[in-house]
């Protein structure tokens, strides 16, 4: 992991980060969003994760946790591509395993991008 997010508490009880690393997976040929959410759903319906898409948002915002790495991060389809936000703790194991079922699950290549603010 090149960098990890710091987790700062709030006065007023809330959380936020500072400094982000992104994995950015994008598909080769490029599938339609619905596709990439559909293949993603299905990945994260494995028995391995437990997720949730707590947030109002148009596109879903999945925070997921694998159970056999013990390890979490946030998960969003985007502008074509899916991203792995790491949060402070996650580790790198549990963001391979996701790749490697997405890349299984989709029958594509993928190119990885991995961006990195340390604001």
């Amino acid at each position: 992991m090149p960098a990890r997010p710091e987790r700062n508490y709030t006065p007023t009880g809330g959380v936020e980060y500072v400094g982000e690393t992104a994995f950015h997976l994008k598909p080769d040929p490029e599938l339609a969003v619905d596709e990439l959410e559909a293949a993603l759903a299905d990945v994260l319906d494995a028995d391995r994760y437990v997720r949730g898409d707590w947030f109002d948002l148009p596109r879903p915002v999945f925070l997921v946790h694998d159970e056999p790495v013990s390890t979490s991060f946030r998960v969003v389809v985007r502008s074509g591509r899916v991203e792995l936000h790491v949060l402070p703790s996650t580790e790198a194991a549990g963001l391979r395993e996701l790749f490697d079922r997405l890349r299984a699950e989709t029958d594509v290549d993928w190119t990885v991008d991995c961006r990195v603010d340390q604001a």
